[in-house]
């Protein structure tokens, strides 16, 4: 009892995709290789909010905010992942950025703090200190 017809109209018609412009650059958000960071410190004197890090083997780096600073950190990630991304999107290497971040070390609630990078094994232990009490 077959009219030549499909059940479902929409299955005759043609397939047509639609090409996506992609989302911003982004750094990898983690790696197992080793990684610089730097601590970025409330400006009204509260607890430490956070620290940006960077690897430049994984073309990785992120914001990741301390737990005991609450919502002042994770408000300024924001700021940070800004910041990262536009490097990103520039091409510069994980390192530049976390230099020029050093360079204009002002953010919204935080200031990232001068001095030298402080290294880490991993990303994965710049997290577990940013849980530290």
């Amino acid at each position: 009892m077959s009219s030549g017809r499909p059940v479902n109209p929409r299955f005759a018609e043609d397939v047509h995709l639609d090409q996506v412009a992609p989302g911003p650059a982004i750094y990898r958000p983690r790696t197992e290789k080793a990684v610089r960071y730097i601590t970025v410190a409330d400006k009204e004197g509260g607890p430490d909010l956070g620290y940006v890090w960077a690897s430049d083997e994984d073309d990785a780096a992120a914001w990741v905010p301390r737990g005991p600073a609450g919502g002042r950190a994770l408000a300024e990630g924001g700021h940070w992942h800004t910041r990262l991304t536009e490097a990103k999107g520039r091409g510069i290497l994980p390192s530049q950025a976390l230099a020029e971040i050093l360079s204009n070390p002002e953010g919204n609630r935080g200031r990232a703090l001068p001095g030298p990078l402080t290294a880490a094994p991993n990303s994965a232990a710049v997290k577990a200190l940013a849980q530290e009490t």
